[in-house]
């Protein structure tokens, strides 16, 4: 299915047991995403030219890796993951995600967004300060609320397609004890983000290359694992015979039959709740026939852990293989067969997995969209009423990350992560997928004004809260208001309800949006 996937592209002192594995696990985990990001820079250096009315803002995909120390002076390794967009006069900002890959804290997690600086030195050098924030939790730590602070500086030496470098940053869960600070290793692969404004994506355009942050397709995953061994939980004894977790997959080719792409994962049967996983994957396939059945295997490394499965530190890895059936030019449906272990745990599983892949931006295939594809990316926070395990019910307030993209005018599909910070549920994070409507409400300059309607499901749990399983849907009604030509300002309500625990709520959020046009790679 990539086989023609990259056409465009083409244009385009000794050392403790202890302290080892806390190395290499970092490594590990960096590794797949530095072979990511560099390939990704690499492309985007290839497809800089003519924008065709197209906007190109610099990025950066950033690795970050850096060991923590907790009271008791207890070690963790810490791995961070964003994606920043220049917003002018040198500062960017972007989502990010934390989590632990070593140390004994696995299903450590923190999800949230950072608003960074960068300053050129002299010759190659730069300096960077930014500052996260975000919600977390996991990993067995108190964390009360969730909120967690990262400040930092960085001293950068910059290659051209990518810079490495030293950081110097403090991490902090707020309201807890858990305040250190350290040097770190960060690798920044320079890139770009190409959008159309939303006010002219009725105006034709050239492709470019990979628009948005360059993904060439999303999945949507509904997997099972089948635990081996006996001491499986974090906490002794065996897990379940049958795990069930949802996720989602972005991926993207960087040669003729390789890709490489981020996957992240919840449970949601089994008695996992609060389980999650966060990697990066590699792998390579090829097309049978006139490329209708598609063939391949891929590798996956990251963090994952909670909901009592013992990872140890956190770090996990994946081996699989699959096929994939082109059901439309846009759809296929995908078959996984592989295993699953967290070497520094106890953890290991066969896992199978269906997906529902989404293909976009594929210059080489015919069966390629040729059209401008609406796409809003969305921050904000939302306010629930969380029944918590204990009986009780308490305010609990979230930071909100939210992708949609437009199957037609009206019609959009979109997945969205929650993660706690506030209403003594740190910890808490959820993962909902699904559709929504949207329609503006015209006036005599145009529409300033515009409704939808959505319907979710997925998984969440962690921070105490009752949602047993981990199974949740939430249907919701939203107003907005535009401030610009791509950006506007959102408020929803809506019904959030797990399936099986007691958590029924109204939830209430407000949001910043951006909305803008990505040009498939067919669009003339």
């Amino acid at each position: 299915m990539f086989d023609r996937h990259c056409t465009a592209a083409r244009h385009r002192r000794p050392l403790s047991r202890a302290r080892a594995r806390t190395l290499l696990g970092i490594g590990a985990t960096a590794a797949v995403a530095i072979t990511c990001q560099t390939a990704w820079a690499q492309a985007a250096t290839a497809n800089s030219g003519d924008t065709g009315g197209i906007v190109v803002r610099p990025a950066q995909a950033r690795i970050t890796a850096e060991r923590l120390k907790l009271p008791g002076d207890e070690n963790l390794g810490l791995v961070g993951n964003s994606y920043l967009v220049d917003v002018g006069g040198g500062f960017s900002f972007g989502p990010e995600v934390l989590g632990a890959v070593s140390g004994k804290r696995g299903g450590l997690f923190s999800l949230g967004a950072e608003l960074g600086y960068r300053q050129p030195l002299a010759g190659p050098l730069r300096v960077e300060a930014g500052v996260y924030a975000g919600g977390g939790g996991g990993g067995g730590i108190t964390v009360r609320n969730g909120l967690v602070l990262r400040p930092h500086v960085d001293l950068l030496y910059d290659f051209g397609a990518y810079n490495i470098g030293v950081s110097w940053s403090r991490v902090r869960f707020v309201g807890t004890p858990v305040d250190s600070s350290q040097l770190g290793l960060v690798l920044s692969a320079n890139t770009s983000f190409g959008y159309i404004p939303r006010d002219r994506m009725n105006i034709p355009v050239a492709s470019i290359g990979r628009p948005g942050a360059g993904f060439d397709r999303v999945q949507a995953v509904f997997g099972v694992y089948q635990p081996r061994g006996e001491h499986t939980r974090a906490s002794g004894g065996k897990l379940p015979d049958s795990l069930g977790y949802v996720g989602v997959r972005a991926e993207r080719a960087f040669n003729g039959i390789s890709y490489w792409g981020l996957e992240a994962n919840a449970g949601t049967k089994g008695g996992v709740t609060g389980y999650a996983e966060y990697l990066g994957t590699v792998g390579v396939e090829t097309g049978i026939g006139d490329q209708i059945l598609t063939v391949g295997s891929r590798l996956a490394i990251g963090m994952g852990g909670g909901g009592d499965v013992s990872t140890g530190g956190g770090l996990l890895g994946k081996a699989s293989v699959y096929t994939a059936v082109r059901l439309t030019r846009d759809l296929a449906a995908t078959v996984e067969l592989g295993v699953t272990k967290a070497p520094q745990g106890d953890f290991k599983a066969v896992h199978g997995a269906a997906s529902l892949m989404w293909i976009f931006d594929d210059a080489g295939n015919v069966f390629s969209p040729s059209r401008t594809t609406r796409t809003e990316f969305s921050t904000g926070i939302e306010q629930f009423d969380a029944a918590r395990r204990d009986g009780s019910t308490q305010r609990m307030r979230a930071i909100v990350l939210k992708g949609s993209r437009f199957i037609d005018q009206n019609l959009y599909v979109t997945g969205q992560a929650h993660s706690a910070y506030e209403g003594n549920a740190g910890g808490y994070a959820a993962g909902l997928f699904g559709f929504g409507w949207q329609t503006p409400l015209g006036g005599p300059k145009g529409p300033t004004w515009y409704v939808g309607l959505e319907a979710l499901s997925g998984a969440g749990g962690g921070g105490g809260v009752d949602v047993r399983g981990g199974a949740l849907v939430q249907g919701n009604a939203y107003v907005g208001f535009d401030l610009g030509s791509s950006t506007s300002v959102r408020i929803n309500a809506g019904k959030l309800r797990s399936q099986r625990g007691r958590v029924d709520s109204t939830v209430v959020d407000v949001a910043l949006v951006f909305s803008f046009g990505l040009a498939g790679q067919g669009a003339r």
